[in-house]
């Protein structure tokens, strides 16, 4: 669920995975782990994530379901 969020919202603020991978300082590899949730995110890196996409830690944990009042 948190890889998938990680990438709705790099997708939605036009980032590519490589110039996501540079802010973060991984590569574009362990991106695609991430996103694909084949890697867990440690607490550091999803702070720095989070930064990045401009976003609070915890909307990358709230549910997709609709009427989710963060999505609102």
């Amino acid at each position: 669920m948190v890889g998938a969020r990680i990438r709705m919202f790099r997708v939605d603020r036009g980032i590519s995975q490589t110039m996501f991978a540079e802010r973060i300082g991984v590569t574009f590899q362990q991106v695609q782990k991430y996103e694909r949730s084949a890697d867990r995110v440690g607490a550091s890196r999803l702070a720095q994530i989070a930064s990045v996409l401009g976003v609070s830690v915890g909307e990358l944990f709230e549910s997709s379901r609709p009427g989710s009042p963060g999505l609102n």
